[in-house]
């Protein structure tokens, strides 16, 4: 595998774009401006290229479900033909049983199978304190997110960058190098979009909607 495409997804830019920086060895994100939009970097690491995307806070209250998806989309065309992995960088002290609830709506927008792509990466508290590690691994929405996982998750504390390209390397190999195909999920998201337009437009009514109709 010549190329490795992650997407980055969470509950804080700030957290996403810090490892996304760790990861490369450099600052390609800028962790305290949050774009509206997703961002695509690329850097060749050990004669690999690492591609990743991250995203805005699509785990926000006020994120419409159209917007939602309009990004979904952009993190397809980002990492076409697929990603290989979903890294959920997760900050417990916020991750509320919320987030966990549209973090799943998200990765099912992308495939039924984005979960077996996926990797929890839990961020380091932010006030420590002894004990505090098992405490947040048995906090509801975090446990049950990595559950969701299959039990794929690291502690960002003492992680060193080469260890977590090793863990993400090691998600991909579970699929026999294979990427995540989203073409089809996508294609029926597309077409939802599009019934959904011509409804509100009074082109189309709810009763002779057809493949022809498209």
């Amino acid at each position: 595998m010549s190329e490795l495409r992650v997407v980055l997804l969470g509950n804080s830019w700030s957290q996403r774009s810090s490892v996304g920086n760790f990861i490369l060895g450099t600052t390609v994100f800028n962790t305290e401006e949050e774009p509206d939009r997703c961002v695509r970097v690329s850097a060749m690491l050990k004669e690999k290229e690492i591609v990743l995307i991250n995203t805005p806070d699509l785990l926000h209250p006020n994120m419409s479900e159209d917007r939602l998806r309009e990004h979904v989309e952009t993190c397809e065309r980002f990492s076409d033909p697929g990603p290989h992995v979903f890294l959920l960088v997760l900050q417990p002290e916020d991750f509320t049983e919320e987030h966990k609830l549209k973090l799943c709506r998200v990765l099912n927008l992308f495939s039924d199978q984005s979960f077996d792509h996926s990797l929890v990466l839990i961020s380091t508290p932010r006030e420590e304190s002894p004990g505090l590690m098992e405490t947040y691994h048995q906090h509801p929405p975090l446990k049950e997110m990595i559950r969701d996982c299959h039990y794929r998750f690291l502690w960002q504390k003492h992680l060193e960058p080469a260890e977590l390209l090793t863990r993400l390397g090691q998600v991909v190999k579970e699929h026999d190098g294979k990427h995540l195909n989203c073409r089809s999920d996508m294609e029926d998201l597309m077409m939802m979009r599009r019934i959904h337009r011509r409804r509100m437009s009074g082109l189309m009514m709810p009763h002779s909607l057809s493949e022809d109709n498209l």
